[in-house]
């Protein structure tokens, strides 16, 4: 199993050295930068104050990134199976494997059900921390940390959709075990993602608005320092927490507060493909409806959902958002269309935000339930239940 330190790498890249050129200000071969970069060894002590000099980050930023080994062939090996068999034996490739394996799950989110990917992130969660438990080098234990805050974050995620979004206790202790273990890793961007999901079960699982605002406050603060992106998305659920409780002015005080997030994104921000113009409208769109302004949403909401087409869970959560904005202003025929759009999104990922947007709109289209195209609709609902 190969691996690489692709974020070292382009960190060298965005500092304006080639391999060669930084192997020249370090007076080293060019050869030693590569293997650096390659994870087949870490630069002496004496070096790492320059190379952090050269690199333009702190000593601490520079040990991060000497620690993000990305694995570059994912088949099983001999050396994983060695570890989960002798989990004192862990190092950082058997790392890289298992953060590769979760990233692989998680860019699946988007494009399969969330029952599909259950039994896999619970296996994946498993090893992660059973080797976390008994890893004896202190720099594999704190990796491994790593992984188990988002891994923990995915599960919380996961076992909240598969729920229906009805099931509250377990993922907020998924997403604590996220916190608490970002916290062992350092790791402020994580932490600060795990408390925003936990508001997001606040806010649209125990219906509990100002509890929602408090944790995406929380979230906020805790990513300030390092991700724009998160800060962004976090003033975005204040927004709506707001929203929730008519708050109109509140909402778009924090509405402009995440807005010019936009404009402090840089590039080492890896939470940036979180937080986009898409996800901004989006929320946007939801705030407006909660407020009771359908037609301020319904522009939005229309936009959004045709630039989500790629991210078939978020774009079913804007279609039931359209639909409901369109049924409150009497445009039933709309409405209708864009309902099976919501169907089909949700018939395809049974996220568990679409899902409940849809029988959230199916209830507000009962006073028409004897109309053929209302009853067509119902049954497609019902449907989606007995799936």
């Amino acid at each position: 199993m190969a691996a690489k330190r692709i974020r070292l790498a382009q960190r060298r890249k965005a500092a304006g050295f080639t391999q060669e050129g930084l192997a020249e200000y370090l007076g080293v071969e060019r050869s030693t930068v590569g293997r650096w970069e390659s994870a087949d060894t870490e630069p002496q002590a004496w070096l790492r104050p320059k190379l952090a000099c050269a690199l333009k980050v702190s000593i601490q930023e520079l040990q991060a990134l000497l620690e993000d080994v990305t694995a570059t062939d994912v088949r099983p090996s001999e050396r994983m199976t060695y570890a989960l068999e002798n989990p004192a034996s862990a190092d950082l490739m058997v790392v890289a494997y298992l953060h590769e394996q979760l990233r692989k799950l998680d860019e699946s989110y988007d494009q399969e059900a969330s029952t599909a990917l259950l039994g896999r992130a619970g296996q994946l969660h498993g090893q992660v921390r059973f080797l976390r438990e008994n890893a004896t080098n202190p720099r594999v234990r704190r990796a491994l940390y790593a992984v188990e805050a988002d891994s923990a974050t995915f599960m919380g995620q996961l076992v909240w959709d598969v729920s229906q979004r009805r099931d509250h206790h377990a993922p907020i202790l998924y997403f604590k075990e996220a916190v608490d273990a970002a916290k062992h890793a350092h790791d402020p961007s994580t932490e600060a993602y795990a408390t925003l999901r936990m508001s997001f079960v606040a806010l649209y699982g125990e219906k509990n608005p100002t509890r929602g605002v408090r944790l995406a406050e929380q979230a906020a603060e805790a990513a300030k320092l390092v991700s724009p992106s998160l800060t962004g998305l976090s003033l975005l659920h204040v927004a709506e927490g707001y929203a929730m409780i008519g708050a109109l002015s509140e909402c778009e005080a924090a509405l402009k507060k995440a807005e010019i997030q936009f404009d402090r994104f840089h590039s080492d921000d890896i939470a940036a493909p979180y937080y986009t113009v898409n996800e901004f409208n989006r929320l946007a769109g939801s705030c407006y409806l909660f407020l009771d302004l359908p037609e301020r949403a319904e522009p939005i909401l229309r936009m959004t959902s045709r630039a989500l087409a790629s991210k078939k869970k978020s774009q079913a959560i804007a279609l039931g958002n359209l639909a409901l904005a369109l049924i409150r202003q009497g445009k039933l025929e709309e409405a209708a269309s864009v309902m099976h759009r919501t169907i089909d999104a949700v018939e395809l990922t049974r996220g568990g935000g679409g899902l409940n947007l849809a029988f959230s709109a199916g209830r507000e289209l009962r006073q028409w339930r004897h109309e053929p195209w209302a009853q067509e609709i119902n049954d497609r609902l019902l449907a989606l239940m007995a799936i």
